[in-house]
């Protein structure tokens, strides 16, 4: 967390009452922080600040649980335990050790550390981890006689410590497997959009289902499924279980009450309002039944086509795409003749729509040909993309 109104403050999450405050940090796909904090306050949920990487909030026990089920663009959200100065292995294993760790976890439980370090005095995120791990074993030990082990791939709690311009912050991960792994995807393609920063495409278009959307470069369907799932008002965490669940404070009844919650507002996709294409048979299927694993068999449509024949249906709509980039799929010589088409089609087949091309390669975006009305930046993993806006009159 490299907010410095973090930095100067040390506080203690114990187990404590469903309405106690808890101090927490929802980790955003860089560009969608704002975002993320839209959807933090239509749950409710007081966000304290938007900033690089993510949105800092505080919540009740519910609050921390709608997050997770809730939140689109978010990829962990986690709960502040301390922050205290770091510049020294003592230091590290001073300030870790003397959070309670019993109130946390048992000496039958299971941990993992997880470290993220920038600008520091210590620079080294394994011996971070482990110095961390170190510190609270010994202060369970010291207080049970005995300490929990260790399962980094599915741990009963995941702590992480981030370490900014040597200020520590120990968190508690209520995530577990990170959000964008909704439950959906069957297998991954070969270069496939992540889920968080699909639905935080959709977000920046605007869209919110009262009109037809389109995704002629669709691959495995996540674009269309992140879309469905907003029109169909369903909470992307539906399908799959959450860190928080192993933890000694869980409240299972307060939990099931949200699910069922959930479950009631879930409506039923219009037929046609959300296509995808793509001239790959086989992600097409993959998207096909990535849909039906979402709870939308039936209610998307996806055609085999090339995108020299795409032709959307209807006067108006938002058609979005998600060409090659040059980086990791095709050649950038081939790929100029795909962005020249791209906005043939747009230009010629998509009048009365609104159009939207996310990009990794912006000398490859100039082949378009259009003006972009808008331009927000958005990152897919380590790369800078643009998503481009086009008003196609």
């Amino acid at each position: 967390m490299s907010e410095k109104n973090h930095i100067l403050q040390h506080s203690s999450l114990t187990v404590s009452s469903p309405d106690s405050s808890r101090t927490c940090f929802a980790a955003v796909p860089r560009g969608a922080e704002e975002i993320a904090a839209a959807e933090l306050r239509e749950l409710g949920i007081t966000v304290t600040q938007a900033g690089r990487g993510g949105v800092a909030f505080v919540a009740d026990l519910a609050g921390l649980y709608k997050a997770n089920l809730w939140l689109r663009t978010a990829s962990r959200v986690l709960v502040q335990l301390s922050v205290f100065p770091c510049t020294t292995p003592a230091e590290l294993y001073g300030g870790v050790h003397a959070i309670d760790w019993t109130r946390l976890i048992t000496p039958d439980m299971t941990l993992a550390v997880d470290c993220s370090l920038r600008d520091s005095a210590m620079t080294h995120s394994g011996f971070v981890a482990l110095k961390t791990k170190d510190a609270i074993v010994d202060c369970i030990r010291e207080a049970c006689g005995s300490r929990p082990n260790v399962d980094t791939s599915s741990p009963d709690v995941r702590i992480n410590v981030h370490l900014h311009r040597n200020a520590c912050t120990v968190s508690l991960d209520s995530s577990g497997d990170s959000l964008d792994r909704r439950g959906y995807r069957l297998e991954r393609n070969e270069a496939p959009l992540r889920e968080t920063l699909a639905a935080a495409v959709v977000a920046l278009t605007g869209w919110d289902g009262s009109i037809p959307l389109a995704d002629p470069m669709c691959g495995s369907g996540t674009i269309p499924i992140e879309a469905a799932l907003v029109a169909g008002r369903v909470a992307p965490g539906l399908q799959r279980s959450f860190g928080f669940q192993r933890w000694l404070d869980y409240d299972g009844r307060l939990w099931d009450s949200l699910l069922k919650e959930a479950d009631k507002v879930i409506r039923k996709i219009p037929v046609g309002l959300i296509t995808g294409c793509d001239q790959d048979s086989r992600a097409l299927k993959l998207a096909a039944r990535n849909a039906a694993k979402a709870g939308f068999e039936g209610q998307l449509h996806f055609f085999h086509a090339a995108m020299d024949v795409f032709q959307p249906e209807g006067d108006s709509g938002v058609v979005i795409i998600n060409p090659p980039y040059g980086k990791r799929l095709g050649d950038e010589e081939e790929l100029k003749e795909l962005y020249c088409l791209i906005g043939d089609i747009m230009k010629k087949r998509c009048r009365g729509w609104t159009g939207y091309v996310l990009t990794g390669n912006l000398e490859l975006a100039k082949y378009i040909g259009l003006k972009a009305s808008r331009r927000f930046v958005l990152f897919n993993g380590a790369i800078e993309c643009r998503l481009l806006k086009y008003e196609l009159y």
